[in-house]
């Protein structure tokens, strides 16, 4: 994970695990790392991981019970508001360049048909 210096990086440690629970990386249920392992492996402070966890899980996100690893959210509900609160925020973010260069929206429409003509997602 790169992380740039815009942005907490506790925040974009939670934005990760969105995309990955996003594109099912990461499934409902899944374990994942502890807060320590996290940091460890992330290369960052154990209480930037643990700040991450505790608003996953009250995002629920993640779900934590004592003595059990976290685990991903099961609620399908959940990984559905995920997927479009990234969708929206990728929108916005295109919407925006496109606006700020000023392009005909016939231009923008056609090209993005292209584009994914040519791509699957």
């Amino acid at each position: 994970m790169q992380f740039d210096q815009r942005s907490p990086v506790y925040l974009q440690v939670i934005h990760g695990f969105k995309e990955q629970i996003a594109s099912r990386e990461l499934t409902c249920g899944q374990e994942i790392p502890s807060r320590r392992a996290l940091a460890t492996k992330l290369g960052i402070n154990p209480n930037t991981a643990q700040k991450a966890y505790k608003k996953m899980e009250q995002e629920q996100l993640i779900i934590t019970e004592r003595n059990v690893p976290s685990r991903i959210t099961t609620n399908p509900h959940i990984v559905d508001r995920v997927r479009s609160e990234l969708l929206n925020e990728a929108v916005i973010q295109f919407v925006t360049s496109m606006q700020a260069i000023q392009l005909p929206f016939e231009e923008v429409v056609t090209t993005v048909k292209k584009h994914l003509s040519n791509k699957q997602l």
